[in-house]
């Protein structure tokens, strides 16, 4: 039984390729996710695994990562931590102005709030009321106070292409600023928490699962001929990447050591998982040699 919980909270610093495994459509190498919502995610069992691999790096006790992932071979027991998928806070769209912002959902918010309450966690915004529009009306967002500095006359946003009709509320303020100081790692400065508080726009659910599907980085590559060291033809292959700067969580338990010892508690796991993981900087999902895969990690432990 799993008796600590924690919300770990992950910052892409650099496009993430982690590899649905199956191309669908024009994209050779797409990246996971959910099929219900179409928000891009971390398998669970991906984060364990890229946590597992870099745990001694990361500052962890390499004497107790069988006790915590599971034995790789010999002893049969199960480890004593789980780690869900990851699921999208807020995804960068281009603006305007201010370069880009930070766009969520009240899905997308719903069920961070969910995920909050479950773990004890303490915050107290609330999950903005923004419904799907008709097509008779123009799209809608909400952002926090000072619309003067995402908009071009105070009231339309544009993202992309697009121009919404936006509406300045103070909930998504204290969303933002909740996010800012509980979600974002000592590694980032006070620029990017500030622009994280004010530069977080609530769209539709439907006009956020559009940009979780259109708004990914795509990046061409070749094969090379190692004779040549030219492109060899017929080898063309476009891979997706979340971009930099996305936002998402993932919910994390742990529970007493099962390998028989007992020498750490639920309490003592989750402090092994503290010292590596919070405020650190790891690597996921693939091309991890041309530098993708960064995101940085925030533990926000629960109280139940």
């Amino acid at each position: 039984m799993f008796e600590n919980n924690a919300a770990l909270f992950l910052y892409s610093v650099s496009p993430v390729h982690m590899g649905a495994g199956t191309a669908t459509g024009v994209i050779d190498s797409p990246i996971q996710r959910e099929v219900h919502t179409q928000h891009p995610s971390f398998a669970g069992s991906g984060l364990k695994g890229a946590i597992r691999h870099g745990f001694k790096a990361l500052g962890g006790n390499e004497a107790f990562a069988d006790k915590l992932f599971g034995p790789r071979d010999g002893a049969l027991h199960a480890g004593a931590v789980s780690i869900g998928d990851a699921q999208l806070i807020a995804l960068p769209v281009r603006t305007r102005r201010q370069g880009y912002a930070y766009a969520t959902s009240p899905l997308a918010l719903a069920r961070l709030q969910r995920l909050l309450n479950q773990i004890g966690v303490h915050h107290e915004w609330t999950v903005p009321d923004l419904p799907d529009g008709d097509q008779t009306r123009a799209p809608a967002a909400l952002t926090p106070g000072g619309l003067e500095k995402l908009t071009s006359d105070g009231s339309r946003l544009h993202l992309e292409v697009f121009e919404l009709a936006a509406q300045a509320d103070p909930g998504v303020a204290a969303i933002g600023e909740w996010l800012s100081e509980h979600a974002l790692s000592s590694a980032h400065n006070g620029y990017f928490r500030d622009k994280l508080a004010r530069d977080l726009v609530v769209l539709s659910d439907t006009d956020l699962a559009y940009f979780s599907c259109n708004a990914m980085v795509i990046e061409p590559h070749v094969s090379i001929d190692p004779e040549t060291g030219t492109a060899d033809g017929g080898f063309l292959f476009y891979t997706e990447n979340l971009p930099p700067e996305s936002l998402l969580v993932a919910p994390v338990m742990t529970s007493a050591e099962r390998s028989g010892e007992k020498s750490l508690d639920s309490a003592a796991v989750m402090g092994q998982l503290r010292t590596a993981l919070d405020h650190n900087t790891l690597q996921i999902g693939g091309d991890a040699t041309t530098g993708r895969g960064l995101v940085t990690a925030r533990l926000a432990e629960g109280t139940q």
